[in-house]
């Protein structure tokens, strides 16, 4: 086994600037590979400074830990990363070209998901650990759906003494919307019959509200077209702790039948082998695609 080294040292706060420098000091100890840690900020650093360096075919594996996790050259899980790692050390996987994907955050928060393509990186070949990136569902007009979703929703579960967490995205915002709440497309939401009593909560406001409440909840989610994360992409509020006040026999899948189309398993990765495990013991979850319209869909924890 190689000796290890370490090759640079960040004080106080960081910035892009010391992972541009911590990436020159690694090409200089002429690494064959580099694994790192954090989310698509991370990730575009690492790439810029790549290919400042002439070293952009350097082969890349990330290791899920930020807020936005687009791109494709992210394992699907820390375990994920080892798998990769170890499969690519022995010789097993090929390298391919993915892409490294730029979120516009503030056309997100209107409603509108609009990615650019903001590079190209080299990671291993694995379509089981590695998690592609995400694909954004395009169709000519869901209203009906949308609306049919929402009218579900307010039959079956908008009661007086419901709690409906309602997870981020774009396709719980719009049936929010149907429904008269102000919901955020980044955020976490809750609501209680048509008041709504929870507006972009972290974790500590999710527990307070969960912990004040003794009546039924549902958290509704929407998996992430293309990667099928249902639990492990955009939603970090939502901790082991949260997910076991609220328990996994009351969470609800919400898929368009656009979005069913690239979304063939459930994805969870919640950060706990315990609770992974549980959900693992499941095999399949319950999703509404429409009114009255629901399906099962297999669950698939990396």
């Amino acid at each position: 086994m190689g000796t290890i080294s370490e090759v640079h040292e960040s004080a106080g706060g960081t910035s892009a600037s010391d992972t541009a420098d911590a990436v020159e000091m690694l090409i200089a100890s002429e690494i064959d590979l580099l694994v790192y840690s954090g989310g698509d900020g991370t990730t575009r650093d690492i790439v810029a400074s790549l290919a400042d360096s002439d070293s952009s075919e350097l082969p890349v594996i990330g290791v899920p830990s930020g807020v936005k996790m687009h791109s494709g050259c992210f394992a699907s899980s820390p375990k994920a990363a080892a798998e990769v790692l170890s499969a690519w050390l022995h010789g097993d996987l090929l390298v391919s070209s993915t892409e490294v994907l730029d979120l516009d955050e503030d056309l997100y928060r209107n409603g509108q998901w609009v990615v650019r393509l903001y590079a190209e990186a080299f990671s291993p070949n694995s379509p089981r650990w590695m998690q592609g990136s995400k694909e954004l569902v395009q169709t000519e007009s869901e209203d009906e759906i949308i609306m049919g979703l929402a009218d579900h929703i307010g039959d079956s579960l908008l009661d007086d003494s419901r709690l409906i967490v309602w997870g981020s995205g774009g396709t719980l915002r719009e049936i929010g919307g149907n429904l008269e709440f102000d919901l955020t497309t980044l955020g976490i939401d809750a609501t209680i019959g048509n008041e709504q009593v929870g507006t972009d909560l972290d974790e500590s406001g999710i527990l307070q509200i969960l912990d004040s409440h003794s009546g039924p909840i549902t958290l509704l989610l929407s998996p992430m077209g293309g990667q099928g994360f249902l639990i492990g992409r955009g939603n970090l509020q939502l901790s082991p702790d949260v997910l076991r006040s609220i328990g996994s026999e009351n969470i609800l899948g919400v898929v368009t039948p656009a979005k069913l189309l690239t979304v063939r398993a459930l994805r969870i990765e919640t950060g706990d082998d315990e609770l992974d495990r549980e959900f693992a013991e499941m095999r399949y979850m319950k999703v509404i695609q429409g009114y009255r319209t629901t399906r099962i869909l297999p669950v698939s924890v990396d």
